[in-house]
């Protein structure tokens, strides 16, 4: 992946995207809720550690951040985190124009990127040679946006976003090795535990 020269990204570590999921729900002590968006980036969340507060995306590229903002809206004593790859937020970017106006303070997103759309053979994104989709992120209004430069920033930028008061974007730079396992694929399954874990159903 060749990031342009005049962009941050350019100077962060390649990382791998299961390591930085496992590192993420190892923090989650609160009953956080996570979306993760389609294909390896759910994959990896549910084998980083299967949760009732997950929810597991099927399908709907682009998603994650803006079902993730409803969530937030809809519990703003939960801290919800979204996970996307670069691919499916390049197909949603007004969603970050819309997250910036509405200031969930307790919305932490991560963007997983690795250039490529990697589910449907690898074609490059355009976040591979001219996108900084942090730097977009910014411009949208997303102030707290930023690059982890590595595995150690990444796990310092998770902690300050447990605590932010204001939306943080997180971009990563990731591999692109296949996704860990496979998300068991039931919408409905997905999406009652889901609801049983936000507390907004009650087990029959």
């Amino acid at each position: 992946m060749n990031k342009p020269a005049n962009t941050p990204a350019r100077n962060t570590k390649v990382m791998n995207r299961f390591d930085l999921t496992s590192r993420l729900v190892a923090k989650l002590k609160k009953e956080e809720a996570v979306v993760g968006g389609i294909g390896n980036t759910n994959f990896d969340l549910w084998a980083a550690g299967h949760r009732p507060q997950n929810f597991y995306m099927l399908g709907s590229m682009g998603l994650a951040f803006p079902i993730a903002l409803g969530v937030a809206l809809a519990q703003p004593e939960r801290r919800v985190f979204a996970l996307e790859g670069d691919g499916s937020l390049l197909m949603q970017l007004g969603c970050l124009s819309t997250i910036a106006t509405l200031k969930p303070k307790n919305l932490s997103m991560i963007v997983m990127d690795n250039g490529i759309y990697q589910i449907t053979g690898a074609q490059p994104t355009p976040a591979a040679a001219a996108t900084d989709l942090i730097a977009v992120a910014i411009g949208c209004g997303l102030t707290n946006s930023t690059w982890a430069a590595d595995e150690e920033d990444f796990e310092r930028l998770i902690d300050e976003s447990l605590g932010a008061s204001e939306p943080m974007l997180i971009g990563v730079r990731i591999d692109d090795k296949p996704g860990t396992g496979a998300t068991r694929r039931d919408p409905v399954q997905i999406r009652e535990r889901f609801m049983l874990g936000l507390g907004v159903r009650e087990a029959l």
